[in-house]
C-alpha cells in the first residue's frame, strides 16, 4: 500500500473508541496522515453506553503503549495500574484526554457516519485497475452528506450497536419488536438511572457470557434493598464453563471471581437457571411477558416475567463494506485467516495466536478491520489484541514490514481451555455446567420455586457481599464491550 501515491489523501481511521484511537496514534507516529470518523457525538460512545461497568482487566492492560507517550508529553500519568476502571472512567481518564492531543485532536470527526466504502469510480465488480484507485467514503454529518477519499481504511467501528436477536436461530423472537419497551440489551444499569426498572419487577437475563453474568450479580445486588426484585436466567447452551470459567486458574483474577460468584448464585438457589433452552417467542399474560421456547425435552415456557435482558453478544454490521471484496469467514464474519484461530466451536482457551495485517486483511488491498469487529461473532475478545493489530497494520501501511510482521502478543489466560463438546455431552451435561446433575441442582431448585409460585430472589434472600461489577477484560466494544459467546 505504501507504494501506491494517492496524493494527500489520509488513512481513514472509522470508530474512535480505545481501537480507532489506538489505530490513529500508531499511524500519526509513523507520520502517515489519518482521519478518524466517529458517528456519535462523543468520543468513545459504545464505552459510554456502559459505562457503569467496572472491567476485570485493571489499567495496566487497557492503554496502548504509543498512545500513552502522546499522553505523557502533556503530562498524563497511567492511574494506578492495578486498579479496574469502569467503562465511564477509560473515556473520561484515557481517550478523552488522548483526543485532546495536539497530534489527535485535529485528525478527529464526530458526527460523523460512514455509510459506505467504495473505489473512486468503480463498484466491486471491476478488477482492473482496482487497487490504483483510492477509497471513497460515503459519509452523513449534520451539514449534509459528503463523499471523502482515503488511501487506506482501518474499520475499529465494533459491533455493540448491533446486537443479536433474543430469539434462537439468530432470527428474532415472535412477539420481540412488540415487546421492545420491556427488553434491554447488552448491560444495563441497573443499580443506577434504570434501577426503577428492575426494582420489584422479575427480569429473564438471556445469554451465557460476562454480559449476563453482570445483569445477574446487579440484580442479586438490587433485591438486598427492593423487596420483590427477582430475576431469572435462560441460556441456550447447556455447558457453562465459558462463563462459571477457571476461578483461581483464571490469571485475571477478577474475571475468575465473576464466574465464581455467578456460580453461586444458581447454585445456592437464588437464580433459577433454564439451560438449553431455545427461545421462540413472547406473549403477554395478565401484562406481563410469558417465553415460549424448546429445550431437548420438548416445548417449555418460563415466566411470566415483567422485563428481559438480552445479553446474548454482538454482531459486525457489514453493510457499509459491501461494495469491497472481503474474505470473510462464513461461520463468524470475521476475516477468514483469523476465523480458525478464534473459532469458539474448536476452542475457548484466554489466549489466540499472535496475529497482525496479514491475518486482518482482504481481498481489497488497503481495507483493514481491527478491533472487536474483527472478530465478527466470537467471543472473548481484548483490548490487548486490538493494539497489537493496529500496531501491525499501521507498520504495514508504513510500508516497515520486518515490524508488521514482528506480532507478539500474551493475553491473561482463563485457566478454562475446552475443545469441541461432544454432541452427547451437550444431552447429559447439568444445568449448571457440571457434568453430573444432583438432587438438589439448579434445575431442580427452579421447578421446585414454579411449583411453588415462587420464583428468583423469593427462594433465598440470604446476603449477596457488595462487588463491583467486572466485566469482559477490557473488551470488547468493550470495548465493544462486553463480548457474548455466540451459543
Amino acid at each position: 500500500m505504501s507504494g501506491r501515491a494517492f496524493g494527500s489523501h489520509p488513512v481513514a481511521v472509522i470508530g474512535a473508541g480505545p481501537v480507532g484511537l489506538a489505530a490513529a496514534a500508531h499511524l500519526i507516529t509513523r507520520g502517515l496522515p489519518v482521519k478518524v470518523y466517529e458517528a456519535d457525538p462523543g468520543i468513545g460512545a459504545n464505552l459510554r453506553d456502559w459505562g457503569h461497568v467496572r472491567l476485570f482487566t485493571p489499567w495496566r492492560y487497557c492503554v496502548d503503549p504509543v498512545a500513552a507517550e502522546l499522553l505523557e508529553r502533556q503530562g498524563w500519568r497511567l492511574p494506578d495500574g492495578d486498579a479496574f476502571p469502569t467503562g465511564a472512567e477509560i473515556v473520561s481518564h484515557y481517550l478523552n484526554p488522548l483526543a485532546a492531543t495536539p497530534e489527535l485532536s485535529e485528525a478527529i470527526e464526530t458526527r460523523a457516519q460512514v455509510l459506505a466504502i467504495s473505489r473512486l469510480g468503480l463498484d466491486k465488480v471491476v478488477s482492473r485497475g482496482r487497487d490504483a484507485r483510492p477509497f471513497v467514503l460515503s459519509i452523513k454529518t449534520p451539514a449534509g452528506p459528503r463523499r471523502d477519499l482515503a488511501r487506506a481504511v482501518i474499520d475499529a467501528s465494533g459491533t455493540w450497536s448491533n446486537p443479536n436477536p433474543l430469539g434462537a436461530s439468530g432470527l428474532p423472537a415472535d412477539g420481540e419488536a412488540e415487546f421492545a419497551g420491556h427488553i434491554a440489551y447488552g448491560i444495563p444499569d441497573i443499580l443506577g438511572q434504570q434501577r426503577s426498572l428492575y426494582a420489584g419487577r422479575t427480569t429473564l437475563v438471556v445469554g451465557a457470557g460476562h454480559s449476563a453474568a453482570n445483569s445477574l450479580l446487579d440484580l442479586a445486588h438490587l433485591a438486598l434493598t427492593a423487596p420483590g426484585t427477582a430475576a431469572m436466567w435462560a441460556t441456550r447452551s447447556t455447558n457453562l464453563i465459558r462463563i462459571y470459567g477457571g476461578g483461581d486458574a483464571d490469571q485475571l483474577p477478577a474475571r475468575g471471581e465473576l464466574g465464581s460468584d455467578t456460580r453461586d448464585l444458581v447454585e445456592s438457589g437464588r437464580v433459577p437457571l433454564v439451560s438449553g433452552f431455545a427461545i421462540l417467542a413472547l406473549r403477554e399474560q395478565d401484562g406481563r411477558i410469558i417465553v415460549d421456547g424448546e429445550t431437548s425435552q420438548g416445548a417449555r415456557t418460563v415466566g411470566p416475567v415483567d422485563r428481559i435482558i438480552v445479553a446474548t453478544g454482538q454482531r459486525p454490521d457489514l453493510s457499509m463494506t459491501r461494495e469491497l471484496r472481503l474474505d470473510l469467514d462464513p461461520a463468524l464474519e470475521c476475516t477468514k485467516a483469523l476465523g480458525p484461530l478464534i473459532d469458539p466451536n474448536e476452542h475457548s482457551c484466554g489466549s489466540v495466536p499472535p496475529h497482525g495485517h496479514r491475518e486482518l486483511a482482504h481481498p481489497e488491498p488497503g481495507y483493514y478491520t481491527v478491533g472487536i469487529k474483527s472478530y465478527g461473532r466470537a467471543p472473548t475478545f481484548l483490548l490487548l489484541t486490538g493494539y497489537e493489530q493496529v500496531r501491525s497494520v499501521a507498520a504495514a501501511l508504513a510500508g516497515d514490514m520486518a515490524a508488521a510482521d514482528d506480532v507478539q502478543l500474551t493475553l491473561p489466560e482463563t485457566g478454562v481451555c475446552t475443545t469441541i463438546i461432544p454432541a452427547d455431552d451437550r444431552g447429559t451435561a447439568a444445568c449448571c455446567g457440571s457434568p453430573e446433575v444432583k438432587e438438589e441442582s439448579c434445575c431442580a431448585a427452579e421447578d421446585k420455586a414454579i411449583a411453588s409460585g415462587k420464583t428468583g430472589f423469593d427462594l433465598h434472600r440470604s446476603s449477596v457481599a457488595t462487588r463491583g461489577r467486572q466485566e469482559s477484560a477490557c473488551c470488547a466494544a468493550a470495548i465493544e464491550l462486553p463480548v457474548e459467546p455466540a451459543e
